[in-house]
């Protein structure tokens, strides 16, 4: 009796301990939480504009035109004509950079603008750069120039009456008012302002020299000389028809 008594109570003892586990045990596939969300939006990425397609920037920064585009008289010029391009003032060998990105369509020497380095441009555009004491090294037909880059060097050369730089945009052989272009930039070829800048006004404008080329100031037809006097005024002696006493006229 003893014996059946001790193992029932073993088997109620493991019944209860077995329902005690199963109560406390975890479950084995809990149900996940549902956190609501806000919804990603992706950002687009910022677009870029793209870099103008022509820009040009001053061959001599900081330095002032004192020569404009337009019609011009030299004082020992009878009338007056086109000046094609901008005349600015700088000490000889200062460094000249190019207008654009380019490459270089010719260098050379003439009678009238002495030392000159022209260079091509996208658009049929082409810039010149004159009176110069020469060309930058490596500088010569061929060769690619960026914008900035040193072109060439100031000088005195040619037809000049002091040492500046003569500066030139032209659209095939028509000459543009380089003040509608230098520091700008345009976004395309359309926007080229190539109607205004090749306007040019009925004004004549009576040129200052500080230094007269050679041959100016000897004896011209008739016998009419030209001379420059203190303060830069103009003198011309001119003979009396018909007598030995001169006048003059300043």
């Amino acid at each position: 009796m003893l014996g059946v008594a001790a193992m029932a109570g073993a088997l109620n003892g493991a019944a209860a301990l077995g329902e005690w586990v199963s109560r406390a045990a975890p479950v084995s596939n809990p149900k996940p939480a549902i956190v609501p969300t806000a919804p990603t939006v992706e950002e687009e990425p910022a677009v870029e504009p793209p870099p103008p397609a022509y820009r040009f920037d001053a061959p001599l920064p900081g330095r002032v035109v004192n020569s404009p585009f337009g019609l011009r008289q030299l004082p020992w010029e009878e009338n007056g004509r086109l000046h094609q391009g901008v005349d600015i003032a700088a000490p000889s060998g200062a460094a000249v950079k190019v207008a654009a990105d380019g490459v270089v369509k010719a260098t050379g020497l003439s009678p009238t603008y002495g030392r000159y380095v022209q260079v091509m441009h996208k658009g049929g555009l082409t810039t010149m750069y004159a009176h110069l004491a020469g060309p930058a090294k490596g500088v010569k037909r061929g060769v690619y120039l960026r914008r900035g880059e040193t072109v060439a060097y100031v000088g005195n050369s040619g037809r000049s009456t002091g040492s500046h730089l003569h500066f030139e945009i032209r659209n095939g052989d028509k000459a543009l008012n380089p003040s509608f272009f230098l520091g700008r930039s345009f976004a395309e070829a359309d926007d080229l302002p190539l109607k205004a800048a090749s306007r040019v006004s009925r004004k004549v404008r009576l040129a200052t020299v500080s230094k007269w080329p050679k041959g100016v100031t000897q004896a011209g037809k008739n016998g009419i000389t030209v001379t420059r006097v203190k303060g830069g005024r103009v003198r011309a002696t001119i003979p009396v028809v018909g007598g030995s006493i001169p006048s003059v006229a300043g």
